[in-house]
């Protein structure tokens, strides 16, 4: 290498830096800024009341809380499960099912999980008085989340499906399998470990989407984190009970998005 094309390379490396710097600076100047700015004593006293906060627990943890993850977990379940029959039938040489499942697919992921709650709460009942979702509210959360969760699962899991080469279902049908027994055995646990990011993200979100619960009307052994607080701030007039349901959220969405990462990271190397 040639003297001038190295100082060349010297000074793009400085001007990086510099540039790197200056943004560093502008950053934390910002920050300063708005952090002499803010009138941290009233802040604190809508935001951080230690009283307002004590006089929500246990209720929040052990009702709140509880009821958000139980809501969670039920509405995944569903929507992995429907999402899987519809991934299937999207994959399917039988045109029906394609065009049911691409249907489906296209309208439960343009329509708002408020409205689809909306729907499954009070739309279903009038349409079959005679008939009741089972499980009470509890059925009709995993019904009305599991059915937008399946939509975007299902897309998941058709990708995933798609990714496993598809040398894997020629070698399963060389030794006899049939085509059902080559999916479940051996296309479908691989695509899993694809989507497997994914998959927990679509969880994070159900974890948020619970917050739309109170729509169909919860009571206080229903009652969810995000109604919890809303109830708790009506009653105190002040924000604390907020910033505890958002840091409780936290608790359950901080340690999965780091688990994403860690998956992603997992799938790279197995890549490579």
């Amino acid at each position: 290498m040639d003297r001038p094309e190295a100082d060349g390379q010297v000074k793009v490396r400085a001007r990086r830096r510099l540039t790197r710097g200056i943004a560093y600076a502008v950053f934390v100047a910002v920050l300063l800024a708005v952090v002499l700015a803010a009138d941290w004593g009233r802040l604190a006293e809508s935001f951080l009341r230690p009283d307002v906060a004590r006089s929500m627990f246990p209720g929040v943890v052990t009702t709140a809380l509880v009821n958000t993850l139980v809501y969670t977990v039920l509405a995944f379940v569903f929507g992995l499960l429907v999402g899987l029959a519809l991934a299937l039938a999207r994959l399917s040489s039988v045109a029906p099912y394609r065009w049911f499942a691409t249907a489906y697919v296209e309208i439960f992921r343009g329509l708002p999980a408020l409205l689809v709650l909306f729907l499954v709460g009070y739309g279903i009942p009038l349409a079959f008085p005679d008939r009741e979702i089972p499980g009470g509210l509890y059925g009709s959360v995993t019904v009305g989340l599991g059915a937008t969760a399946a939509a975007y699962t299902a897309e998941t899991l058709r990708a995933g499906i798609q990714a496993v080469p598809r040398g894997q279902t020629e070698a399963a049908r060389s030794l006899g399998m049939s085509a059902s027994r080559a999916m479940i055995s051996i296309i479908l646990p691989q695509a899993l470990r694809i989507v497997l990011p994914p998959l927990t993200n679509e969880f994070v979100s159900l974890t948020k989407d619970t917050s739309l619960v109170y729509v169909l009307g919860v009571t206080a052994g229903t009652i969810e984190l995000t109604k919890y607080a809303g109830d708790a701030l009506n009653q105190q007039v002040n924000a604390t009970p907020l910033l505890v349901a958002g840091l409780l959220y936290l608790l359950i969405t901080l340690p999965l998005s780091q688990l994403v990462r860690l998956l992603e990271r997992r799938s790279a190397r197995a890549v490579r």
